[in-house]
């Protein structure tokens, strides 16, 4: 699809974009990739284990780990689909990026994103079923559902941002062709056009409130009815047993929609200019969930402690 939304109007579209990296920061760009690059090893080994424990384990394969596997997987093409690029702009001053790899990362970037917080809200209602209907539990979330469930999540991200390539192709650009940022985000391309950009803008708008406040209302709510449920628990043991199980959620939550909303009130109500603190904060709101969410979840899950054990110990009286 991409490459028919190329094929037309190329004269309008640039053939090259430039990625500026972090303003005000350049000559600091090798010291900044540290962290990056810490981050980028990060995600790609802790999802990438995650991936495997559930695949090969027989015990995690359960409704939860599912959507943990789904969770794992778009947070590795996320980091795949930014990090390099952002590393060979700090380490090699590779800033030029091809039209046609400019949209294809618009596109992988804004749909995953959109799989991420589809996954979290089903995760949710994992958990709200877990807790508030125990009983039910195997009949509610049945093999079946669950794979409608991950359907569902993919084919809406796909669905909601395959238009943004679209939207920020037909417009012209007649002036700089530099992106301030390390990525081709949707808006930050079409900041440079010079023709009117209401559609983009409004259509942009209309998906984040979508996704954003109805994904969080979404999880507000299930998590309402979940406290409320533990709090009529009989024991204290019981309620520390099933907050616990809640916890990883929790934190990958907010490391989710935390930096993303400060993002957006930036991108909204900051200065028009592209600031460092601006850029660093849009690219923690891609690196830190891929980085951190399966620490968090080897941490405190313990089934994943478990499995991860075993394949340790095995691997020491065996290394062969």
């Amino acid at each position: 699809m991409l490459t028919t939304v190329l094929s037309n109007n190329s004269h309008l579209f640039p053939h090259t974009f430039f990625l500026a990296g972090i303003p005000g920061l350049t000559a600091a760009h090798i010291w900044i990739s540290l962290p990056f690059c810490f981050m980028f090893f990060l995600a790609v080994t802790g999802n990438g284990v995650l991936l495997f424990l559930i695949r090969t384990e027989r015990n995690l394969h359960h409704p939860m780990f599912f959507f943990l596997a789904m969770l794992s997987f778009v947070d590795l093409i996320l980091s795949l689909s930014t990090l390099p690029k952002m590393l060979a702009i700090f380490w090699f001053g590779a800033t030029a990026i091809s039209s046609h790899s400019c949209l294809s990362q618009m596109f992988f970037i804004h749909a995953f994103s959109a799989m991420e917080s589809g996954v979290l809200v089903a995760m949710a209602l994992d958990r709200f079923v877990a807790i508030c209907n125990p009983l039910r539990y195997a009949t509610i979330l049945t093999p079946v559902v669950v794979t409608k469930i991950g359907g569902l999540v993919v084919l809406r991200g796909v669905v909601l941002t395959i238009s943004f390539p679209s939207l920020a192709h037909r417009l012209s650009y007649c002036g700089s062709h530099t992106i301030a940022y390390t990525y081709c985000e949707h808006m930050a391309v079409v900041k440079l056009a010079c023709g009117a950009t209401t559609v983009d803008n409004f259509y942009a708008f209309a998906v984040a409130i979508f996704l954003g406040v109805g994904d969080m209302a979404f999880i507000a709510y299930s998590y309402g009815h979940i406290v409320r449920t533990i709090i009529h628990f009989p024991s204290s043991e019981a309620r520390a047993k099933a907050g616990s199980t809640c916890t990883a959620h929790v934190c990958v939550i907010l490391f989710f929609y935390g930096p993303g909303f400060l993002s957006v009130v930036m991108q909204r109500f900051g200065p028009p200019t592209a600031s460092a603190a601006k850029v660093i904060l849009a690219n923690l709101y891609l690196l830190l969930p891929p980085a951190l969410d399966p620490i968090v979840y080897g941490v405190k899950t313990k089934q994943i402690r478990e499995q991860l054990f075993k394949i340790i110990s095995l691997k020491r009286i065996d290394p062969t």
